[in-house]
């Protein structure tokens, strides 16, 4: 007798959603390939990060409440963003210490939500993946992916098995890039510093594509890149391992 799949909510993310839906169908056919049965529930809509990231308590639980209860029916919750990950797995329980129902709710979701290519690897034990592309790639390791839900030899063990692909790491992969969601917009100037010497180390790994697991990073850096005139283009792993990279990279103008 088969085993049922597990049923997964693909948490898409504002960004993915509305700047480069792409990763969401890329990450959809990852987790079926990985023996999932997908869903994307309509009852979602944002994490709450960028408002929990200013003060916005309100409207964060607000945010909290409607994700919960859109998921919690599923075996897990998984999401292409490191940051909204952590955001509902680290985050989601602390809003609610003094409604004991919610924080069950909370920390019961918590206990299911991965990052993508973490719950490929650590939960469906995928070994390795049937994409090609010949290029020179570098890495970048998010803040919160990295620093809240450990991931950092997930995607490379998985980038290492697509054919044609070399990776050239940076000198410092685990430096931010200067995003940090609402980071950027209170202060531009630093940002820019960041996301300055971010660039610099992409130019001297020789790498022609640049990675990582959260749209937002990838757009700072690619926005930087392209204003420096640097050809070097951006794409989310999700979209090399899934072999889906006919779209135009990310910061580039479709035609």
């Amino acid at each position: 007798m088969s085993q049922a799949k597990p049923r997964v909510g693909l948490f898409v993310t504002c960004l993915v959603d509305m700047m480069r839906p792409s990763i969401g169908f890329a990450a959809v056919k990852l987790l079926e390939e990985a023996g999932c049965e997908v869903e994307v529930p309509r009852g979602q809509t944002c994490c709450g990060q960028p408002a929990y990231n200013s003060g916005d308590r309100k409207d964060t639980e607000a945010l909290a409440r409607q994700t919960i209860a859109a998921f919690e029916g599923f075996d897990y919750l998984v999401v292409p963003s490191g940051s909204c990950g952590a955001m509902i797995k680290d985050h989601y329980p602390t809003l609610f210490e003094k409604e004991p129902d919610w924080r069950a709710r909370a920390e019961a979701l918590a206990a299911k939500t991965f990052e993508l290519i973490s719950f490929l690897v650590d939960q469906r034990g995928l070994e390795g993946v049937s994409a090609a592309l010949a290029a020179k790639a570098t890495y970048h390791d998010s803040c919160s992916g990295l620093r809240e839900l450990g991931v950092k030899a997930q995607p490379r063990k998985l980038l290492a098995s697509v054919e044609g692909l070399e990776l050239k790491e940076m000198s410092e992969p685990e430096v931010c890039c200067g995003f940090g969601g609402t980071f950027c917009v209170k202060y531009p100037d630093i940002s820019n510093r960041i996301v300055s010497k971010k660039s610099q180390d992409i130019a001297a790994s020789g790498a022609e594509l640049l990675l990582a697991g959260d749209l937002g990073c990838l757009m700072n850096m690619a926005g930087k890149l392209k204003r420096e005139g640097s050809k070097v283009e951006a794409r989310h792993v999700a979209e090399v391992l899934a072999g889906m990279t006919d779209d135009p990279a990310i910061g580039e103008e479709r035609s």
